[in-house]
């Protein structure tokens, strides 16, 4: 094999030096492709919405209460509240979307409880009672965290807020991080709150 001129081991390397930076341009471009898009959701033209995965893992939710084909649903991951409701066929009548946070994202196991309607505009809690059942924590208000003992207005309001803050809750104990919840308020949580 002849050798390489000195110019010729330059030109080599510019090249070679050329072919790695556009590679790992490619990679770097293609892999921050998939991340920024995780989810989108787009008008389908009959009067929904669909949701379009860009690769991301799924996670599954249980929609409840008032909407039209109540079930548990898979979907793509930053998928929101309004998302799971329109899977499930959308509100049913008698709805009240005003008690639940639409825009809320979704976290897996969670239950979306879409509150109905009562006598003069007020939630119907379906049969159950405040001191019958767990409170959906997807899905409960200010005033229904206020019913649970060691919690007031202030900590209910606190809960809510972190809550819309980080697109949902997925477990009870994820609570330990809100101020003003210790210990002894988690334990009364667990009896009284479900994901």
């Amino acid at each position: 094999m002849p050798e390489l001129s000195r110019s010729q081991v330059l030109v080599y390397g510019a090249v070679a030096a050329t072919l790695l930076l556009v590679g790992a341009r490619a990679i770097r471009a293609e892999s921050g492709a998939g991340t920024s898009t995780a989810t989108a959701s787009s008008f389908n033209g009959s009067g929904g919405f669909s949701l379009k995965s860009g690769g991301g893992s799924d996670i599954v939710v249980d929609v409840a209460g008032a909407v039209r084909r109540p079930g548990v649903y898979r979907l793509p991951v930053g998928a929101r509240v309004v998302d799971a409701i329109e899977r499930a066929g959308g509100a049913a009548g008698g709805a009240l979307l005003e008690g639940i946070n639409r825009a809320a994202r979704l976290a897996d196991g969670q239950q979306v409880m879409v509150p109905k309607r009562g006598p003069g505009g007020s939630i119907a809690t379906a049969g159950v009672g405040a001191e019958d059942g767990p409170i959906s924590l997807g899905s409960a208000s200010v005033e229904q965290l206020d019913t649970i003992d060691g919690i007031g207005p202030v900590t209910a309001a606190k809960i809510v807020e972190y809550r819309d803050q980080h697109g949902g809750l997925a477990s009870v104990d994820q609570l330990d991080r809100v101020s003003g919840i210790g210990p002894a308020t988690m334990e009364s949580l667990r009896a009284r709150l479900q994901p």
